[in-house]
């Protein structure tokens, strides 16, 4: 199934060009997270008969009229991974994989969801941000020291991530988690795809586009470490949990981004979703003026 939040974050699944509303056959119907998705997905394995069973009865909204939201609005945490191909490892001119580099974490607020504007930040104008095109998982239990072979039990879906970043230069290094945190940095997107609607996951073809224009394409396939080694390395430092997101890195093809671009990214099985970019100067100016 493909699952969504549209509109006031509602709780979805999407079936052809139509979002059902199904928050009234969630359990109780009181939720006991602050994010309808992580609610789902504490509850998944109780709720997912009766979703399949009634969903086709349940209010239904064309996509073209609603608000797509980022699939998870507030995870407890958004684990990356850095230098996970080797062509983008001789791109950045670096020494370490994600192998050796492990993970880094990226502030939840930097969310947004599909149609969002990345905002560049006024107080880094001038220097460097660019796209990063990633395949994400969300994680669907607890998750402490597990074996990669184990690892697919502990996914809940995959959606498609465009991980911001601003680059670094001779008078700045700041942290990953500094560069790539900041709000509007994470669009996500479109929706959640459940492993059964995936043949497999670690063979997606995936692309980025600016403007229309092919920046990025890959195939999952050339990961360094796979998503099953992601969760066997993550989850042997820190427990994760239902709704956590892992980025599984980007491959070559980064390369800058300005005010005015529109970012798509496509991800076989799963769908597309863009993002316009502006400048925070340009759309306070915009606020100010009406």
């Amino acid at each position: 199934m493909k699952f969504a939040l549209f509109n006031d974050f509602q709780l979805g699944v999407v079936i052809e060009d139509n979002v059902y509303e199904i928050g009234a056959l969630m359990a109780d119907g009181k939720p006991a997270h602050s994010c309808p998705m992580v609610d789902l997905i504490h509850r998944y394995e109780h709720v997912k008969e009766t979703i399949a069973k009634h969903v086709l009865n349940m209010p239904s909204h064309s996509l073209a009229d609603v608000r797509l939201r980022h699939p998870v609005s507030r995870p407890g945490k958004i684990v990356a991974a850095p230098v996970n191909y080797l062509a983008h490892k001789k791109e950045m001119k670096v020494e370490n994989t994600a192998r050796g580099l492990g993970f880094f974490l990226k502030a939840n607020t930097s969310l947004i969801g599909p149609e969002d504007p990345i905002v560049l930040p006024e107080s880094k104008e001038g220097r460097r941000f660019d796209h990063e095109l990633e395949l994400a998982f969300v994680i669907g239990k607890t998750a402490k020291n597990v074996k990669a072979e184990q690892a697919y039990d502990y996914i809940f879906g995959y959606t498609g991530l465009n991980d911001v970043t601003l680059r670094p230069d001779e008078q700045n290094e700041e942290e990953r988690c500094l560069r790539k945190s900041f709000d509007t940095f994470t669009p996500m997107g479109p929706w959640i795809v459940t492993p059964e609607d995936i043949k497999d996951p670690q063979q997606l073809d995936m692309v980025l586009t600016v403007n229309g224009e092919e920046r990025q394409k890959v195939n999952g396939k050339d990961m360094i470490c796979g998503i099953a080694e992601l969760v066997e390395l993550f989850s042997h430092v820190m427990t994760l949990e239902p709704g956590d997101i892992i980025a599984t890195g980007t491959p070559d093809g980064v390369a800058p981004i300005k005010q005015g671009d529109v970012i798509t990214i496509s991800i076989d099985q799963i769908g597309s979703f863009s993002n316009p970019v502006v400048s925070e100067s340009v759309k306070g100016e915009m606020r100010h003026d009406g």
